[in-house]
């Protein structure tokens, strides 16, 4: 069993010092497309595609994203699926039928993922709905919720060499943890994913509850692992200590300013990513190009992780100012919705940008693995 929340926070301020520093090891495998620069297509490109999905994973390898970023939970019977939200949310699904007639927990959307099985969330068509902030979606109808072995298996058919890189987050609830399974379930089940995966090591284990980043340290030292943060898990509105960083409080560390805090606390727990929120959620506007734009991700944060050996890849940034920004930042990479986009300026500046995979591959492919969902 892994430590209970109390005792993670006193392993916070010791895991860094029995692991060597992250730029001393190794982020990927030779062979893989860490030798460019990591556009990350979030949730598969949610700006092009039914997010979170087989067909938008297929768009983001097309469009030449580096790093395919997703979300996991965990079902009530164990299995590791790609979602991103606690619930099956009627914004996002359909439900079909029951998985047998006269089931109880039928309808499933509106439930959480750790209430329903496997078998229940297969029902659910999730690729027909197109949401309302990204009108360009292409959608899919019919699509179901994958687990993260079919994700492996689809990508694999399309990436023989086994070049993509991977950046997977727990979703677990440190502020409700009655929502979703906890720091043990998550991180053994992924973890026995990853390590039997041809991509092992080319994953990266991100979240927000840091309390799995420190314990996937303990399980296998040698996974990459990001800690995400933003407004709502740095801090609580009553000032008392967020559930998300693991026990740590931001203004225990020196600084001297809350970016140099950010980083500071991230390499504390021997993170080797830091990956914040571009902007700050209390911006009253959204570009840096208006008056009064407020960023949570600063040039000072950026200095400050390099100087401690983490690299940075903020997200989600879906406007070019943004990304200009922080390129001019030196950020390692960028998450984003709209892959395909942010690359072009990535090739624009002169770095090196990730060869698209051949599209009649890829979507041979992805009709191969769709058909095995539903089979």
């Amino acid at each position: 069993m892994f430590a209970p929340f109390a005792l993670v926070a006193n392993l916070a301020s010791e895991v860094f010092l029995s692991l060597a520093s992250p730029a001393q090891r190794p982020l990927g495998s030779p062979a893989s497309y860490q030798r460019f620069y990591d556009v990350q297509a979030h949730r598969g490109g949610r700006g092009n595609t039914i997010e979170n999905t087989l067909p938008s994973f297929a768009w983001g390898l097309i469009d030449g994203a580096t790093t395919l970023e997703l979300d996991n939970g965990i079902t009530k019977d164990g299995r590791v699926v790609v979602w991103h939200d606690e619930e099956i949310t009627p914004a996002k699904c359909i439900d079909t039928r029951p998985v047998y007639p006269e089931d109880p927990d039928f309808p499933y959307v509106g439930k959480y993922i750790a209430n329903l099985t496997l078998a229940q969330i297969r029902t659910l068509d999730c690729g027909s709905k197109r949401q309302h902030g990204y009108p360009l979606q292409l959608t899919y109808p019919g699509t179901r919720i994958s687990t993260l072995q079919e994700v492996f298996d689809f990508v694999s058919c399309t990436d023989p060499k086994y070049e993509v890189l991977w950046n997977i987050e727990s979703k677990i609830d440190a502020q409700h943890p009655n929502r979703t399974l906890g720091v043990a379930d998550f991180v053994e089940k992924q973890y026995e994913i990853f390590k039997n995966s041809p991509y092992r090591h080319s994953i990266t284990f991100q979240s927000f509850d840091w309390r799995t980043l420190i314990a996937m340290k303990q399980l296998d030292s040698a996974i990459t692992t990001s800690a995400l943060i933003d407004n709502e898990t740095a801090f609580m509105p009553d000032n008392s200590t967020s559930p998300w960083l693991a026990g740590l409080r931001l203004d225990d560390f020196p600084g001297p300013s809350l970016s140099a805090q950010v980083a500071q606390a991230a390499h504390s727990i021997g993170a080797d990513i830091l990956s914040p929120t571009a902007e700050s959620y209390s911006t009253p506007v959204p570009d840096p190009a208006m008056d009064g734009y407020v960023p949570f991700t600063t040039r000072e944060m950026v200095e400050e992780a390099h100087r401690l050996g983490l690299l940075v890849k903020p997200f989600t940034v879906n406007r070019m100012n943004i990304v200009e920004q922080l390129l001019d930042w030196n950020v390692d990479g960028i998450i984003t919705d709209y892959p395909n986009v942010v690359r072009r300026l990535v090739k624009q500046r002169g770095l090196p940008a990730t060869p698209k995979l051949p599209k009649q591959r890829v979507l041979k492919c992805l009709q191969e693995h769709l058909k095995k969902q539903t089979a």
